[in-house]
């Protein structure tokens, strides 16, 4: 397990260690794990602080992926809950509805959308970012599995108690799930954070970028000089390893769940 731990940071591992180098130590043969010649401050300095400081598009990214994931995983929640929890005539047939618009694939969209956000304003903003990735009907089928496995006694005797389905949502469906959302959390962040297709179609002011924008411009004005390029690659990276590692007992937990509920 260790071993298969190890060749799967190695990559990772070459990129930070290559970051760390002076520019003629980045070809050496054979590789120098440990760079005899060590230029990591000045390397970061210039990606963070440099003519394209990184710290503004960090911001811009965090801004996007926490905004984006917070709004997704509730909506993701509550319409589960409503096709698990929620009977009326034709519910099946609307949850199939909304299901099969996943099999749309998103670029045959995004000449409607593009038409769409210009006319109404939304176009070359955050605000319109954000409701790009707001609604997923993946994190919606996902969810509901999850709230399909919670026992019908419990909202019943919580209407017997008088509890309505929003309040029955928040206090009992929602904490019985909760690692299933966390889980849903963490896979949203992470595409949020490494959506390329969206900020380049719907962004046009380089103070809006997000970090995939920034590093595709930074690898096109630095692209002779890779320890550049690979510690802007560690930096655009790190985050989404936090995350992982912060979050992995609550991914544990919603796998755990599904298995259990299977």
């Amino acid at each position: 397990m260790f071993a298969v731990s190890i060749l799967f940071l190695l990559p990772f591992i070459w990129m930070l260690a290559t970051s760390f180098k002076v520019e003629k130590g980045v070809f050496v043969y054979p590789v120098e794990w440990i760079p005899k010649q060590w230029n990591a401050i000045a390397n970061y300095r210039e990606v963070w602080a440099g003519d394209y400081p990184f710290w503004k598009y960090y911001l811009n990214s965090v801004k996007v992926g926490v905004t984006t994931t917070i709004i997704s995983a509730f909506i993701s929640a509550l319409a589960a809950y409503g096709f698990s929890k929620i009977r009326f005539k034709g519910s099946n047939y609307v949850f199939l509805v909304v299901l099969a618009t996943y099999m749309v694939p998103s670029q045959a969209i995004l000449i409607p959308q593009f038409i769409l956000y210009r006319q109404i304003g939304l176009f070359d903003s955050h605000l319109g970012l954000i409701l790009l990735g707001s609604f997923s009907v993946l994190g919606t089928f996902m969810l509901r599995q999850f709230f399909m496995g919670i026992h019908q006694e419990f909202i019943e005797s919580a209407k017997m108690d008088g509890a309505n389905h929003l309040r029955i949502f928040w206090n009992i469906g929602l904490p019985l799930v909760k690692p299933a959302v966390a889980t849903y959390a963490i896979l949203r962040f992470i595409w949020t954070w490494n959506d390329y297709q969206g900020p380049l179609i719907f962004l046009r002011s380089d103070r809006l970028f997000t970090i995939p924008l920034a590093m595709q411009k930074f690898t096109s004005l630095s692209g002779e000089f890779y320890s550049l390029i690979m510690a802007a690659a560690v930096s655009a990276i790190l985050p989404l390893l936090i995350v992982f590692v912060i979050g992995q007992r609550s991914v544990i937990e919603g796998i755990a769940l599904g298995g259990v509920k299977g």
